[in-house]
């Protein structure tokens, strides 16, 4: 009789992680910036998306002309375009919220005070040799934290990712830009595709072939919860949003246990 009742605790537990498994995840695009004190791709943000229990926090890097990667998603910050400008030239700007812009460095050390896993974005450099540099520096700093067993590397350049894929083989790496199939992203060494909602609802076969490959799915920005219904139907593993305690409370209410 004991053996019995332990057995089903043991197989109740069992379906409980697996249905926790099978739920979209949800990835907080540049962080929790809509909340109070917050700002997009700022550390309050990041440590906010932290204490909702998102997934994963997305966040956007750029180097500086001396080589310095920053944290900030537009090319510019108050007017100064961040790659064509040394590091002392932008250090001291500040973001809505108040906080000096981040330096990655600085941004990844108040990662490894969370649980989240990072979805570290980088934008598109001007030329092959400055993708590729900026792709070895971020991985440099990701290792130099730890981080890179909980790092996911994404990025709309070809170059990048390659070389992310190159760098870092055992990190799962994914290409924005919408224009490869899933068999030409498992061809190049990619972990997956990180698409616009757009892309994937012009080629919804690419749901059913990306996971015939073994491919993750990730849909962005998806901040409407109909929309993520669609697009959670059609194959995605992974949300990305900005509104992730939103998104969260929809999932938490659609996959509710019986």
């Amino acid at each position: 009789m004991k053996k019995t009742i332990l057995w089903m605790i043991a197989a109740c537990a069992l379906c409980q992680v697996l249905a926790a498994q099978d739920r979209p995840r949800v990835v907080a695009h540049r962080g929790y910036w809509q909340s109070r004190g917050s700002a997009q791709n700022s550390i309050a943000a990041l440590i906010r998306a932290d204490e909702i229990r998102a997934y994963a926090a997305e966040f956007d890097v750029h180097l500086t002309a001396d080589g310095v990667a920053v944290v900030n998603h537009d090319s510019a910050i108050e007017g100064l375009e961040i790659q064509k400008n040394a590091y002392a030239a932008i250090k001291d700007l500040v973001l809505p919220n108040g906080e000096k812009i981040p330096t990655t460095r600085e941004y990844l050390e108040a990662a490894r005070r969370t649980q989240l896993r990072l979805v570290f974005e980088l934008k598109p450099h001007e030329t092959p040799g400055r993708n590729r540099e900026a792709a070895r520096i971020a991985v440099e700093l990701v290792k130099e934290k730890k981080l890179l067993p909980r790092t996911d590397f994404i990025t709309f350049n070809l170059d990048a990712g390659k070389e992310f894929i190159r760098l870092a083989p055992e990190a799962d790496v994914y290409y924005l830009n919408g224009d490869l199939s899933p068999k030409e992203l498992k061809e190049l060494g990619f972990a997956g595709l990180d698409y616009h909602y757009d892309v994937m609802r012009k080629n919804p076969q690419w749901f059913r072939e990306a996971k015939a490959l073994g491919l993750g799915i990730n849909v962005w920005t998806v901040n409407d919860t109909t929309l993520m219904g669609e697009m959670v139907d059609a194959g995605a593993d992974f949300i990305t949003t900005d509104l992730p305690n939103d998104a969260l409370k929809w999932i938490s209410t659609t996959y509710r246990r019986e």
